[in-house]
């Protein structure tokens, strides 16, 4: 099999905004060919050079089941270039990312577009199954008394809408449940979270104002017939406080609770997109890599116990694959789901016990340092939408590891269904 290293050599996003304020006027689809659309420009990029496309999407609209393909079929393109979604929840753009990877690694592929977009203003909303099935019976009915009948026995009740729920199947059990057990179990307090917190909102606000952040972003005109333009995140608070945030009720357990709207992450619109080739496909079209794909792997543990800690076992996993120590990674991007979850994978991989217990291993896979972790804030300020914050995690690194000259880079996300993705990143 030709093995062939794969380098990334470009990515954006679009401004990641709390759900329901300034992009809520655009489906994830528009979202996703926004995103995509400013790489290829920024690339100058010949929409015939592209192979496949990857992207990922977690709630999904019933209309577009294949956002990849909508994204594919951009004028950019020709119609022939093959496109699939995937979902492996909070993960699903590292899952995109990933699967160019094997594309291109095996020779498949020379060039592949991955990324993400979820646009959780525009949720599918269900009927109860009782209306549900009552819609199929009226469209069926031939008689105007028989579907008279049926309108008659439509009760309140079954007009009651159904939003997806961010619950797991399995437990029935939120995430911002599973982030408050997570906490207690770990001896997270209140008090660290709203830190940790504070650090991501002011870390993200001078990474806006120094125009790190910014040059990810592609600016979005007249979102969803709205006048204006959208150019930064919207989240971001560089005036909150230990102060304020001390005054928030917790969420998901309001007597003995810890978990906040303020140290955990908002519901976002937004998409992400990266731009990966081999590097032979690069060099010969003139792209500079920016940084290459040295390894990944996935982990997943029973939802039923700390459902967001799968980093914890997916890091060590993903080192071991690149031939790599924790201490050798320059910097570090973890998804900040809930400020408990961070802190509890940063426990784990501190702990001497954990690594005995859990991964059969004589020391810690490593020690956190706090300079080169989420140098940029991450999302609890910046915002999270699904399916596209693995692209934006990814391009946050590569564009920092760029600027700092590190040669070794890590990604983590959590995702539900105790799931944990991590991938290592190579400069040079």
């Amino acid at each position: 099999m030709n093995k062939r290293r794969v380098a990334i050599v470009a990515g954006c996003r679009t401004p990641f905004c709390r759900a329901g304020t300034v992009l809520s006027g655009m489906s994830a689809v528009a979202l996703a060919r926004h995103a995509v659309s400013e790489l290829v420009h920024r690339a100058n990029l010949g929409g015939n050079a592209v192979d496949e496309v990857y992207f990922g999407q977690v709630v999904a609209s019933p209309l577009v089941p294949n956002i990849a393909r909508e994204v594919s079929l951009l004028p950019q393109f020709p119609r022939t270039i093959p496109a699939a979604s995937v979902n492996r929840a909070c993960a699903s753009a590292n899952q995109a990312i990933a699967l160019g990877y094997e594309q291109i690694w095996s020779g498949r592929a020379s060039v592949v577009i991955a990324g993400g977009a979820e646009s959780l203003s525009n949720i599918p909303i269900l009927h109860s199954r009782r209306m549900a099935d009552m819609l199929v019976r009226f469209s069926r009915a031939k008689k105007v008394s028989a579907r008279l009948r049926l309108l008659a026995s439509i009760r309140p009740k079954d007009l009651i809408p159904v939003a997806p729920a961010i619950a797991e199947p399995s437990t029935g059990e939120t995430m911002g449940q599973s982030a408050e057990k997570m906490a207690k179990i770990n001896g997270i307090s209140r008090e660290d979270q709203d830190q940790f917190a504070l650090r991501s909102h002011r870390l993200a606000h001078a990474g806006t104002q120094d125009g790190r952040l910014g040059a990810e972003i592609a600016p979005v005109f007249n979102a969803g017939g709205k006048r204006g333009v959208v150019t930064q995140d919207n989240g971001i608070r560089h005036d909150t406080s230990l102060e304020q945030m001390a005054q928030l009720k917790p969420v998901f357990d309001r007597r003995y609770g810890s978990v906040t709207a303020a140290n955990a992450s908002p519901l976002t619109d937004g998409a992400s997109a990266v731009l990966l080739m081999s590097e032979e496909a690069a060099l010969s079209l003139g792209y500079e890599p920016l940084a290459f794909l040295k390894s990944y792997a996935v982990a997943a543990l029973d939802p039923g116990e700390q459902l967001l800690q799968g980093p914890a076992y997916a890091v060590p996993k993903a080192l071991d694959r690149a031939g790599i120590g924790w201490e050798e990674l320059g910097l570090v991007e973890m998804h900040e789901a809930f400020a408990a979850q961070v802190l509890s994978n940063i426990r784990a991989i501190e702990s001497k016990q954990w690594a005995v217990e859990k991964l059969g291993r004589s020391r810690p896979v490593g020690e956190v340092n706090w300079e080169t972790l989420n140098v940029m804030g991450g999302s609890i300020a910046i915002g999270h939408p699904f399916g596209a914050t693995g692209g934006r995690v990814t391009m946050t690194l590569v564009n920092e590891m760029k600027r700092r000259d590190t040669q070794f880079g890590l990604v983590s996300v959590c995702a539900q269904g105790g799931m944990g993705f991590a991938m290592v990143l190579e400069r040079g």
